[in-house]
């Protein structure tokens, strides 16, 4: 049984390996969501629950349910396709690791650096495979976009450095500003930040979509 989701290049991996997307969303929004209503309500769920009480303050609350949530989140995946998709698990299996930490010494830096240490892996991984001439995106966008090799290089390598951007990103806010705003910035600002960089990227998507030069060749006929 293949546990992880299988290579772009596999063509097993078009035989319902997908979620609904509106699903999808969900269980990689909804820890976030998580984390950030239980960072806001962490003493009225002290008080509802006193189990969390015993976890510290309200960002260490809101940690133990995140991880939680997390948790939960790769399960459905799995349940639901029977693979677990690599950046998700990635991103867990940090969240997990530093969440531990978080709770266990009761010092809120971990949760707070596990930005920094996933996207800095990930765009390292992302440009690193490019230096061994692997475009590796497709791991996460094979399902939507059908591009030629260059498409996927030039997407790849954007990606890497956006990833490391939003890394920086997220040492600066930690480092300057409160909990409550890293939180409210982690769960609100990157995801906008996100969904914007992703439409800058349409551009260069539609030059170089399968899709779109099969239909130009079709109408040229």
């Amino acid at each position: 049984m293949n546990i992880l989701e299988r290579d772009p290049s596999d063509p097993q991996k078009q035989k319902k390996e997908g979620i609904n997307p509106p699903l999808k969303l969900v269980l990689e929004l909804g820890p976030l969501l998580v984390f950030f209503f239980a960072n806001a309500r962490g003493e009225w769920l002290a008080q509802k629950f006193p189990a969390l009480a015993e976890l510290g303050g309200p960002i260490f609350v809101a940690t133990g349910l995140f991880m939680a949530a997390t948790a939960l989140a790769l399960i459905a995946s799995w349940l639901l396709t029977r693979t677990l998709p690599i950046m998700p698990l990635v991103s867990g299996v940090v969240v997990l690791i530093f969440g531990a930490l978080t709770l266990y010494l009761q010092d809120d830096v971990f949760i707070k650096m596990k930005p920094t240490i996933v996207n800095t892996l990930f765009g390292g991984v992302l440009l690193g495979g490019l230096f061994f001439g692997k475009s590796l995106l497709g791991y996460v966008f094979d399902s939507a976009f059908s591009l030629d090799a260059e498409g996927w290089r030039k997407l790849t390598f954007r990606w890497g450095l956006f990833f490391l951007f939003l890394a920086l990103v997220n040492e600066v806010v930690w480092r300057n500003f409160s909990t409550d705003a890293w939180v409210t910035f982690k769960v609100w600002g990157i995801m906008p930040i996100t969904l914007l960089f992703t439409f800058s990227q349409m551009p260069l998507i539609m030059r170089h979509s399968l899709e779109e030069k099969t239909k130009e060749g079709q109408a040229s006929k």
